[in-house]
């Protein structure tokens, strides 16, 4: 039995087994803040939306003036001739040098060449490129309501995890009490058993008693260290800190979940339902865009550029040099596509139709959820209060009994069969209170009041 208690004892301190680590007093929102701010599901939803703007950058690029430089070095081992008729070449008495109808091979290109040029483009108009310019707001607002509904998942997770600790804190220290009764009890009747007052078999029911009240220590002490660290993974925090919760008081939260049985759907509220609305602009925009992708688009370019040719490597640079430039428009104007535009129109008003029906289901989605949940939360209360006055009558009479057996008119039965309901019905409440402030958890996410 002592292995026992003492089992109890070091798993009840395995949250906080250490002195020396680093303590942290968390509230329930410093909880969730912290939360917010180190789960790495969260982190990634915020890295999403710096990655959307960078992309948008990219996109606005489209619309800036493009300029690249290029240089080339040709060194042509076999230069490339053309043929010219004999006729052509003369002697300095103007006699034919071939017969007529021969053709000579005639070098033109020198052997080395080097090119060096500028050129700039910018589109004029382009029906893409600019939708892609009015689209890139909501793609970022697209991002930005996608990490929002991250962290209230998060937030979510972490309100749950930590009243279950609370609630399992609350349970041990009542399994603790009663576990120090008895075995005062236990004592009292080992003393009378040994001067022959009592009988063995009170001595042994007795301990039957402290070593199921032990066992359930034991569970409850595992249950409290395995919540810690649930709690702990889903705040993203290291495993080897310490934390301390002091949001203990139920009374507030219990008055909050009564009060929220009357709050009003908002659709807005809901970020699931935000999202859809977004995606459905940008829907409409990728309409618009394949629309537009059937006029004409406009470009200005330009070009500037030198040209070095020689048969002297050592002056390629120096010599026969060539400047160029010109400016121009270019007009490209789609005339058939195999009917591709037509269908990629059609896509995309089935995608908008689409997306208004998932705003409709949603609707529907976040009615059913909330009506859910408020029953959930209405049933948890009702049994809550009743669990509550049925611990009240159990420590009643559990108080009752002990009174009774210390003036010597009850029996170690009596109070030990008085002990067993009340912790029966400890956990009954343990588990209501539990149901509550779930079902509040869950009200509160239906509602869209993780923000």
């Amino acid at each position: 039995m002592r292995r026992i208690i003492y089992s109890v004892s070091l798993i009840a301190l395995l949250p906080w087994k250490t002195m020396a680590q680093e303590t942290i007093s968390l509230s329930l929102e410093e909880a969730m803040d912290y939360a917010v701010k180190h789960n790495t599901s969260a982190k990634n939803a915020r890295l999403d939306i710096k990655l959307q703007k960078a992309k948008n950058a990219e996109v606005t690029g489209i619309a800036l003036p493009n300029i690249s430089g290029k240089g080339e070095f040709d060194d042509y081992i076999d230069p490339v001739k053309s043929f010219l008729p004999g006729e052509f070449f003369r002697d300095s008495l103007n006699q034919p040098l071939y017969p007529p109808g021969t053709f000579v091979p005639v070098q033109f290109t020198p052997k080395y060449g080097a090119t060096a040029s500028v050129s700039a483009s910018q589109v004029l108009f382009d029906g893409s490129v600019m939708v892609a310019l009015q689209a890139r707001n909501a793609l970022v607002k697209l991002y930005q309501q996608t990490a929002q509904m991250t962290e209230e998942d998060v937030r979510y997770n972490v309100q749950k995890a930590y009243y279950g600790i609370v609630i399992a804190q609350k349970q041990y220290e009542i399994l603790k009490t009663s576990l120090a009764n008895a075995r005062d009890m236990g004592n009292d009747i080992k003393a009378l058993y040994d001067n022959g007052f009592a009988e063995k078999i009170d001595v042994d029911r007795t301990n039957v008693q402290i070593n199921n009240l032990a066992t359930d220590s034991i569970r409850i002490g595992s249950l409290m260290s395995i919540s810690d660290q649930l709690l702990k993974y889903q705040m993203g925090m290291s495993m080897d800190k310490n934390i301390v919760l002091t949001d203990t008081a139920f009374d507030v939260k219990i008055s909050e979940a009564t009060d929220m049985l009357t709050d009003d759907v908002v659709y807005e509220n809901r970020s699931e339902f935000s999202l859809l609305q977004t995606q459905l602009k940008l829907n409409e925009y990728d309409l618009k865009r394949h629309k537009l992708s059937g006029l004409p688009s406009l470009a200005a370019f330009g070009t500037a550029a030198y040209n070095y040719s020689t048969n002297d490597f050592s002056k390629i640079f120096t010599e026969q040099y060539i400047f160029y430039s010109l400016v121009g428009l270019q007009l490209k104007v789609p005339i058939f596509d195999g009917l591709q535009r037509h269908n990629r129109v059609k896509q995309a008003k089935i995608n908008i139709e689409k997306n208004k029906n998932s705003i409709e289901n949603i609707k529907l989605t976040i009615d059913f959820q909330t009506a859910q949940s408020r029953t959930s939360l209405k049933n948890a209360l009702l049994t809550m209060q009743s669990q509550q006055r049925n611990s009240d009558l159990a420590n009643s009479v559990v108080t009752l009994a002990r009174k009774k057996y210390k003036a010597g008119v009850g029996s170690n039965t009596e109070v030990t069969q008085a002990q067993t309901e009340f912790l029966q019905a400890q956990n009954n409440y343990f588990q209501a209170m539990l149901d509550v402030v779930n079902a509040k958890s869950d009200l509160q996410k239906a509602l869209g009041q993780f923000k």
